[in-house]
């Protein structure tokens, strides 16, 4: 780790050093008799896996107190790389509360609205770090709403704060050809839930929607959602659980508040990433299929041994460095600017129309321009 973050309360900082320990002990002892959980995993990938999944599972015990729950989860985390390059400021006031992630270097003219997962329910210190992770990698300016969490706050708190931010980049001048809307798990579902909701609030669809492991439906679906919990970090019961806390109560039905039952037609293009051994792959492929019966363009690639946003490890992983290159791949052929997005070795399903790809001419970086428009 090139850096760890221990902060908080003193028996959240001592639990949470003894799972890290007991984590690193159980993947040794494994490692020793030629056990690993997964034969092409990383000693570290291994590590975090369990020690993120004790965390989470430890997080939902205290979660009659969230503000304990949280607490606890941002108690002791690490970091393979820091971004030194990025800055990070907050919103305007009368704007949308958030941060922008703004990379010294610019190296596309697309901007990111970038929702955070954390199941609706944590905004954790490695989520605001993977955003940054996003506007180093990806050379774009990063907008990254503070939205509204479960359970304090049911649906359609989320949804409104998404389509607010949506609106205020509009209003800042951002076309909605350079406007590129993402989301990584539960942000991922707040992602495809607002594209679905644009027509109904009279917006502008965006150049590209991107879903990293989003959450496509708040029930139970595919084998994978509980067959895949001994591979990761978050488990199948949790997400019946948030999707409690998004209900709040309500007499909502999970339909209405699923990606996969929402219409998409003349919405796209969408590109999905996923892990062959992470909980939501299922549904994630249920929703490429249902989006691709629609007739909108939708490209979802799978990398079978990963996990559950695994594209946060940088560029440890050769896995994850694929994932983010493609990532700019995607929103250079949705800019209609040279590219290298051709269906690869990972590549489940694409229905995106011939010519929405091009050969990259200029594979150096383009020079920086103003940091923000």
């Amino acid at each position: 780790m090139q850096k760890t973050i221990i902060q908080g309360r003193l028996s959240h900082r001592l639990r949470s050093m003894a799972v890290s320990t007991q984590a690193a002990i159980a993947v040794l002892a494994r490692r020793a008799v030629g056990r690993p959980l997964v034969a092409e995993w990383p000693f570290l990938f291994e590590y975090a896996t369990l020690f993120m999944r004790e965390q989470f599972n430890h997080a939902f015990r205290l979660s009659a107190d969230i503000d304990a729950s949280r607490a606890y989860f941002d108690s002791v985390y690490g970091v393979l790389e820091t971004y030194p390059d990025v800055e990070i400021r907050p919103s305007e006031p009368g704007a949308p509360r958030g941060h922008w992630f703004i990379p010294s270097q610019r190296q596309s003219d697309a901007t990111l609205l970038h929702f955070h997962g954390g199941g609706y329910a944590f905004y954790a210190g490695v989520s605001r770090h993977f955003t940054a992770c996003l506007a180093h990698t990806l050379g774009v300016p990063v907008f990254a709403p503070d939205y509204r969490l479960t359970p304090e706050h049911a649906h359609p708190a989320q949804l409104e704060d998404g389509l607010a931010a949506y609106a205020y980049l509009l209003d800042q001048g951002v076309a909605p050809a350079r406007l590129v809307l993402c989301g990584d798990s539960a942000g991922g579902h707040l992602a495809l839930m607002t594209l679905a909701r644009l027509p109904q609030a009279g917006l502008p669809r965006p150049a590209l929607t991107i879903g990293i492991s989003p959450w496509t439906d708040i029930g139970r679906r595919g084998a994978s959602q509980f067959g895949n919990d001994p591979y990761d970090l978050v488990q199948g019961y949790m997400t019946l659980q948030f999707a409690q806390w998004l209900k709040g109560g309500q007499n909502l039905s999970d339909a209405e508040l699923s990606p996969i039952c929402q219409s998409y037609q003349d919405l796209g293009p969408i590109y999905l990433q996923a892990g062959g051994r992470e909980i939501l792959v299922d549904m994630i492929r249920d929703f490429a299929q249902a989006v691709a019966a629609q007739g909108c363009p939708v490209r979802l690639d799978v990398w079978p041994q990963m996990n559950h946003e695994f594209q946060s490890y940088g560029s440890y992983l050769p896995e994850s460095r694929q994932a983010l290159a493609l990532l700019r791949e995607a929103i250079a052929t949705a800019l209609g600017q040279p590219n290298r997005f051709d269906a690869g070795t990972f590549t489940e399903l694409t229905t995106y129309p011939q010519g929405m790809t091009s050969e990259r001419r200029d594979p150096a970086p383009r020079a920086a321009v103003a940091a923000m428009a």
